[in-house]
């Protein structure tokens, strides 16, 4: 079997090296600074675990493979303004927009989108990062240096925010996860659960919709589809073309995990329809330090990233299913975390099947 190598040695890239050793792939990530020279056969396969990355020794070598999986598709992607003009072009809801140009000024902006208005810059940019608002009542400009740079949006007064991972092979066969219902704090992802059975009635709509735009980029492997839900409707966020943060729990709730369906993707083995084993929810560790009696909480499964910890930062996440409610109920009560996390664990009680 080729090697499969990853763009991006992060947490996403641990994880899929977890899911293809039992498959007996060689998963390796490769650090986007590393200067070592990359022992590349020319089977070998290339994925990423990011959208974008900077030119440097590794990345070169690694982006001139002609077994990179999506190559073409990243950088359309990655950039919002290319992003947002693909779903338009495909006529699939989003918020909406306009790109920030030299002469926009806010005046339009709110003639255009209304009285709130979020600026997200082109590139970059995640968890909250990257984003300016703009509030009628506040008077405030368009920042000189964000014309040219990003786009802007409506802002939307939405229900709820879910996403949806699927995953679409060689041959176009695809498969879905059901879709995950989240909580974003600050604009970070806190905690997911899934699935939830009044979220079912979306279900073929997400898919259709994640389906139209893997079918026409091509795109081989596993996408994350974030939206807003506005009544019985959804509005596409943002895209991810790699495995994603609300698809963590497919870990300890699916059969088949996220990443290993991308992994079998990408190396084209075959694709695994993914059984839905319980209830999951997932509870992102942010900026916090790692602790062991965690463990003593039945049906936790724990994920550390082995990174430094520092607010704001992302140093693993937890994983529970289970098929009974109390427990898991009684789980959440257990974990003890510092705010922002009480209002994230009353959200996931709250939303758990009554």
């Amino acid at each position: 079997m080729s090697v499969l190598w990853v763009l991006g040695a992060g947490q996403l890239g641990a994880m899929l090296k977890q899911a293809g050793t039992p498959l007996g792939i060689d998963v390796r990530p490769v650090d986007i600074e590393s200067t070592d020279t990359l022992a590349l056969q020319p089977t070998d396969i290339v994925t990423a675990e990011r959208e974008e990355w900077p030119e440097t020794v590794a990345t070169k070598q690694l982006a001139t493979h002609n077994n990179f999986v999506n190559l073409s598709t990243f950088p359309q992607l990655a950039d919002r303004l290319t992003q947002k003009q693909w779903l338009d072009r495909l006529e699939l809801a989003t918020a909406p927009w306009f790109p920030v140009e030299a002469d926009s000024t806010a005046t339009t902006a709110h003639k255009t989108l209304g009285e709130r208005v979020l600026l997200k810059r082109r590139r970059g940019g995640y968890d909250g990062k990257g984003q300016y608002w703009l509030k009628q009542s506040e008077n405030i400009d368009i920042p000189e240096d964000w014309k040219g740079y990003a786009i802007a949006e409506q802002a939307i007064n939405f229900d709820e925010e879910v996403s949806i991972v699927g995953v679409r092979g060689r041959d176009g066969e695809t498969h879905f996860y059901p879709l995950t219902l989240n909580l974003h704090i600050n604009g970070i992802l806190y905690a997911s659960i899934s699935p939830l059975e009044r979220l079912k009635p979306l279900q073929n709509k997400a898919e259709a919709m994640l389906s139209k735009l893997m079918d026409a980029l091509d795109y081989v492997g596993v996408m994350a589809m974030e939206c807003f839900r506005v009544g019985d409707d959804l509005l596409i966020n943002e895209l991810a073309p790699r495995v994603h943060n609300s698809g963590h729990w497919t870990q300890a709730g699916a059969s088949v995990c996220q990443f290993e369906n991308h992994v079998r993707a990408v190396t084209g083995l075959p694709l695994a329809v993914a059984e839905i084993k319980n209830q999951s929810m997932m509870v992102n560790l942010i900026g916090v330090d790692l602790d062991y009696q965690w463990l003593n909480i039945q049906d936790l499964e724990l994920y550390w990233y082995k990174k430094e910890v520092r607010p704001g930062r992302k140093v693993g996440h937890l994983n529970f299913c289970s098929g009974n409610l109390e427990l898991l109920q009684t789980a959440l009560a257990a974990l003890k975390l510092p705010a922002p996390y009480p209002e994230a664990l009353d959200w996931l009680a709250q939303n758990l099947p009554k």
